[in-house]
């Protein structure tokens, strides 16, 4: 979790949302990736959509694990369903709870961690740039 948090770090250093994930095999980091909508005016380059792209071909996802500092929405959910990635852990879901139902009905261990640096750093972001985080969430304000 600890190199989601740095991605997540990365984003806000780039002026974008403090959104980070990382992608493992067997122990073995895979790939990495954070939020790059405001950076590169990509609606859809979440964290979780941006290791995943940084990850190549990949055969299986049997034996990854994803870690995210905030619980995905339905568009990385779906991704991480249709690429059959079996475990994530979570950095946190108050400022955001996803899509935790969708995921968990589609087999996914999801493991919330509820860590507190996951919490702050978004809770601050929302708290400063509202109108850029309703526009990643899809909320109108």
């Amino acid at each position: 979790m600890k190199l989601a948090v740095e991605e997540a770090q990365k984003s806000a250093n780039e002026g974008g949302i403090p959104i980070g994930a990382v992608l493992v095999k067997n122990d073995k980091l895979i790939s990495s990736g954070h939020n790059k909508r405001v950076q590169l005016d990509n609606q859809i380059l979440h964290g979780e959509i941006d290791c995943l792209s940084n990850a190549g071909r990949i055969r299986s996802f049997k034996d990854t694990v994803m870690y995210s500092t905030l619980m995905p929405c339905y568009m990385c959910a779906g991704a991480i369903v249709q690429f059959k990635i079996p475990k994530i852990f979570v950095g946190e879901n108050k400022n955001f709870d996803g899509a935790y139902e969708f995921l968990k009905k589609n087999n996914v261990e999801v493991v919330v961690l509820n860590l507190k640096e996951c919490k702050e750093m978004l809770s601050s972001f929302i708290n400063n740039h509202e109108e850029i985080w309703y526009e990643d969430i899809g909320k109108d304000e």
